[in-house]
Parts: C-alpha cells; sequence; structure tokens
C-alpha cells in the first residue's frame, strides 16, 4: 500500500485532493464514477424535500465550492454545510503555528461566496472548524484567536486528530495517549474559555481517554467524528464480531457526558472495513443501510437524537458511493423515526451544536 492508498483508507487529508473531476451527476442520471473509474449507483431520491444540514466535508485545492455544489445538489435538500479541517491551504511561510490559519482565511472566502446566493440556495461553510496544534499548550491562544478573526462569525472550533493505534502506520501528528498529556490539555482548556468547541477523530480503543477529558472539561463541548471509527484495519481485520461490543460498550461509556455529540457517518473510509469501496458494483442505499445500521442504532440509543448527527465526511467517503446514495441511506436508517426526531438527526443537533441558522 503505497502513501495514498494508506491516507484514502485512513480518512485523511489526503485522500481528498485526487478527487476534482469525478462525475457527479443529478439522479437518476447515468452513472457517476468513482475517482478509480468504477461506476457509482445512482437512485431516485427519497424524501427530497426533507432538510439537512451537512455537518462534516472538506475542501482542497481538488475539491472546490463547484464540486461541493455538484454533490449537495445532486437532488437532496442541503440548506447549509459545515468545513471541517482538511489539513489544506495552510500558510506557506510565516510561524509553523499560525499556518493553519490559512485554510479558515480559505473557507471563510468560499463561505462569503456561498452567502451571496449567486451559487444556489446552499449555504455551503456555514459553519467553520479549523485546526491549532493543543500539544502548544497555553501558547496556543493566540492562534485560536487568529483563526476566529480569520473566520469571522462562521468559526466554531477546531479538530485535532488524535487517531493512533500501534497496528496502523502512523500518518497523523499523533502519539498514544495524547488527550492525557498535561500540554494537550492545557491548550485543550483554552477552547471552553474561548466559547470554542472541538471536533474529535481518533480510533475505537481511544473513546474511553476521549471519555475521560470530556468529563475533565464537562464544559467544552466535544463532537465525536465519524461514530468513533470502530476498526476493521491492522490487527482488527477479521475481527469485527469482537470489536463491535467493545465499540459499542465505550460509545454507551462515553454518551453519560452530556457536553459530547458524536457524528454518525464515515461509513466509507476503508479504516472502518465494512467490506465495500473495491472493485465491483458499489452497494444500493439499502444494503449500505443494513450493514451500518448495527452502529447507528447504538449510537442514536447512547446518545438520543438531541446528541446524534448524520454527516456525509466527503470527499472522503465519495470513494465509496455517491452523495445522493449517502443521504438515501440516512433517511432509510431513520425511517422509523418521529418527525421531531428526524428533524434532530437531519438539521437539528448540527444547528445546535455549531450554532447555525436552520431555517435558512
Amino acid at each position: 500500500m503505497n502513501r495514498r492508498e494508506l491516507l484514502t483508507g485512513l480518512g485523511g487529508a489526503a485522500a481528498l485532493w485526487p478527487l476534482r473531476g469525478v462525475a457527479q451527476q443529478p439522479a437518476p442520471a447515468s452513472s457517476a464514477v468513482r475517482d478509480d473509474g468504477v461506476p457509482l449507483r445512482t437512485e431516485p431520491i427519497l424524501e427530497p424535500a426533507l432538510p439537512i444540514i451537512d455537518p462534516h466535508h472538506h475542501l482542497g485545492p481538488r475539491y472546490l465550492l463547484d464540486d461541493l455544489l455538484q454533490d449537495t445538489g445532486s437532488g437532496h435538500n442541503i440548506v447549509a454545510t459545515v468545513f471541517i479541517q482538511a489539513s489544506a491551504m495552510y500558510r506557506e511561510k510565516g510561524p509553523v503555528a499560525m499556518r493553519p490559519v490559512g485554510e479558515v482565511e480559505f473557507v471563510n472566502g468560499i463561505a462569503a461566496m456561498s452567502a451571496s446566493g449567486l451559487f444556489g440556495k446552499t449555504r455551503a461553510c456555514a459553519g467553520i472548524v479549523g485546526h491549532a496544534d493543543l500539544r502548544l499548550g497555553g501558547a496556543v491562544e493566540p492562534v485560536l484567536s487568529a483563526l476566529v478573526r480569520a473566520g469571522g462569525d462562521r468559526f466554531r472550533g477546531i479538530r485535532h486528530i488524535t487517531a493512533w493505534d500501534a497496528s496502523i502506520p502512523q500518518v497523523f501528528p499523533a502519539s498514544a495517549h495524547l488527550m492525557a498529556d498535561k500540554t494537550f490539555r492545557d491548550g485543550f482548556a483554552a477552547l471552553g474559555s474561548m466559547g470554542l468547541s472541538f471536533d474529535a477523530w481518533m480510533y475505537h480503543p481511544q473513546i474511553d481517554e476521549l471519555a475521560q477529558l470530556a468529563a475533565a472539561f464537562p464544559d467544552t463541548r466535544i463532537v465525536l467524528n465519524h461514530m468513533g471509527t470502530p476498526l476493521g484495519i491492522g490487527a482488527y481485520i477479521g475481527k469485527r464480531q469482537a470489536v463491535f461490543p467493545e465499540w459499542a460498550a465505550s460509545i454507551k461509556a462515553l454518551s453519560v457526558h452530556q457536553n459530547v455529540f458524536i457524528k454518525l457517518g464515515g461509513f466509507g473510509m476503508t479504516s472502518f472495513g465494512i467490506g465495500f469501496g473495491e472493485a465491483g458494483t458499489p452497494l444500493s442505499s439499502d444494503q449500505l443501510a443494513a450493514r451500518v445500521r448495527p452502529y447507528v442504532e447504538t449510537c442514536i440509543e447512547a446518545f438520543g437524537t438531541s446528541r446524534c448527527m448524520f454527516e456525509s465526511n466527503f470527499p472522503v467517503d465519495k470513494a465509496a458511493f455517491s452523495y445522493h446514495v449517502f443521504w438515501n441511506t440516512c433517511k432509510l436508517l431513520a425511517k422509523g423515526a418521529s418527525d421531531t426526531e428526524k428533524a434532530e438527526l437531519f438539521t437539528g443537533t448540527a444547528a445546535r451544536f455549531y450554532r447555525l441558522d436552520a431555517s435558512q
């Protein structure tokens, strides 16, 4: 496996950039094409009027506003989106700690373009989550202040990836037990004092460490990305039946902390290991829903719909399925929910967590 394949499998930022030019047509038009040329399934749109806030997508040099709008315009009613840190468009020069500010400057410009209304109804990047290195400890505060200035009234918080496992080649600036490190926690403390949130991405064996962090900072809002990434790679290949109960127990324990929310998505990352994204016929939304239902239902049962939100994780998950198939899958998963619960899963929870106007 080369570095690009590894990053794609793990969901790293470098997975985003080869995707520009991937055809995405409104369903049910002719098949779209995956990055490796494999046709993607198209389907009629379910519940096309249902408002959706997509609280987790990325942007970069090869996935820009026009690419995003091709996806969000594929048939579902995407009213707004939230940009999540992707380690792209950093400043080339200046203090290393300040270079991530460039990404927020870039995204805020994209958001301003979208807010003009000239690019359609979807308010892209209505919320912005950037990056600051919490390993700076208290010295991270000037970086956070610069991010707030760069993002204006759209900036909401940061993501510092802590994903680490001894059996998986390390491509992120993380290490074992990072969330327990005193200096990291000193940096984390600055988030709460500035009213900023924390997007947490890690692997499932680390979820208990996030629970300890949440307990230590009960006034800081945290959202767990990708359901905590129950692993199916590295030492966990072929061990899904053993991993599931361990993951589920950690999810239940984490949900006790009322300052923690959870994103339902990331299904398309190879690290999830549930058997799609390979060459061959792509899964339908019915098939995808059947495979991920136990995970989604476990999260909703633990956290309740008021702390759960569906997330696309595009364009990373684009390698496995189309945008319209993903949201069809979510609608199938929510089929038994009440109107109130459905509104929370698709708009309400994301709007509350990221302080967005769900009515726009």
